[in-house]
């Protein structure tokens, strides 16, 4: 059976679906830039949708009632556009389901209730507290989108939304569904932002990945969702086939991957024995690339292990939208199966020099090159691995 990638949607910083985003990274548009959501005493650039909770709420046709999180709002925009793109209708004769990642969850809601509560225990909604855990999100989507069947949520740090897709391939794969709304979302909030600068793993500059140069990453919030359906379900041209997956752990640190990319190198190849295919084969990698000296190395010397001196063109997207955390593995599937479709090399923005390890990304957007194969890395804390292979009919 062929899992067929019938419809993407995605949100991020630097676009409201995927014509406003290939707009943006054909002009070389990043969407990194100072936090304005909430204040904070850190300097630090991040990757922000610039509209507040209320735009997006008027966007997506929604105002009034219970609660929405900012999660839940940017899941809705991208998983509406993706079944749109597909021309399903969840309320048709197709058994539909949502596999949705989060870590974030209603965070950014619960620390308004806190904000109050904290100077006067007396005040403070705790209607906003309802929308804290992580399901909510998925509810949420779920009943925006009137999809009533099997629906559950992800969490495994930065690998979510690419295991969410691993998901809902298998969910179909098992007869259990015809079709899975599968990715990820997150929004961008204090908790996040104090946690990963504790972890002091943050770049006072816009981050430069898999440069010598390279100090942290930038953290982003978005939402990515693709639709998968058997392939005598699609109604139209898909665009391509999630051929190979795979999840493996290094177990090597809480926060921190392996030196020698052990998980990194798992995943990958444990994607490719699923698709049947042999390194050569991968036209594209779209890299994990967080910017961070440890992560950088430990990817490269995983891609160096796989594909030894004939390493394929890859680059991270993450310059343009920051990383997006259980997000960032549906923004890139989504990024991943468009670079198929138009045969797009994306540009790994602000490289200048080459790590030890030698590895130079691609620098320029180029589109028309001819590609079969397109792998997209997602690794996450605990050294949570996930490769994606996405492949043409």
């Amino acid at each position: 059976m062929r899992i067929a990638v019938a419809g993407a949607g995605i949100v991020s910083a630097i676009g409201i679906g995927v014509g406003q985003t290939l707009d943006s990274i054909r002009a070389l548009r990043s969407g990194i830039g100072e936090v304005s959501l909430f204040p904070t005493v850190h300097r630090v650039p991040v990757g922000e949708v610039r509209m507040p909770n209320e735009a997006l709420a008027s966007l997506s046709g929604v105002t009034g009632g219970k609660p929405r999180s900012r999660t839940a709002l940017l899941g809705m925009l991208a998983a509406r556009e993706a079944l749109r793109d597909a021309g399903v209708d969840p309320s048709g004769s197709l058994r539909v389901g949502l596999v949705s990642a989060t870590s974030v969850g209603g965070m950014d809601l619960t620390e308004e209730f806190y904000r109050e509560f904290m100077a006067d225990d007396r005040k403070g909604r705790l209607r906003q507290v309802v929308s804290h855990d992580c399901a909510d999100s998925t509810l949420k989507i779920a009943e925006y989108c009137g999809i009533g069947g099997f629906t559950t949520t992800l969490s495994t740090a930065c690998s979510s939304a690419a295991n969410a897709i691993m998901l809902g391939a298998r969910l179909i794969r098992g007869g259990m569904l015809d079709c899975v709304v599968a990715g990820g979302t997150d929004a961008l909030c204090r908790f996040t932002l104090n946690g990963f600068r504790s972890l002091m793993i943050l770049d006072s500059q816009p981050c430069r990945p898999f440069d010598r140069s390279r100090a942290g990453l930038n953290l982003g919030e978005g939402a990515g969702y693709v639709v998968l359906m058997k392939e005598e379900c699609c109604s139209r041209k898909p665009y391509g086939y999630l051929s190979g997956y795979a999840n493996a752990n290094d177990a090597f640190h809480q926060t921190a991957s392996s030196a020698d990319g052990e998980g990194a190198w798992l995943a990958m190849r444990g994607a490719l024995n699923v698709a049947g295919l042999e390194p050569d084969s991968i036209g594209y990698v779209n890299v994990h690339g967080t910017g961070t000296p440890n992560n950088d190395a430990s990817e490269a010397r995983a891609l160096s292990r796989l594909f030894g001196k004939r390493i394929p063109p890859f680059s991270s997207t993450k310059p343009f939208t920051g990383h997006t955390l259980a997000a960032a593995g549906g923004i890139e599937a989504v990024l991943s199966v468009i670079a198929l479709q138009r045969g797009i090399l994306y540009p790994n923005l602000r490289f200048a020099e080459p790590m030890d390890e030698g590895m130079i990304p691609c620098t320029e957007y180029r589109e028309g090159v001819g590609l079969r194969h397109v792998m997209s890395n997602s690794f996450g804390f605990g050294g949570n691995c996930t490769t994606l292979i996405f492949s043409e009919g």
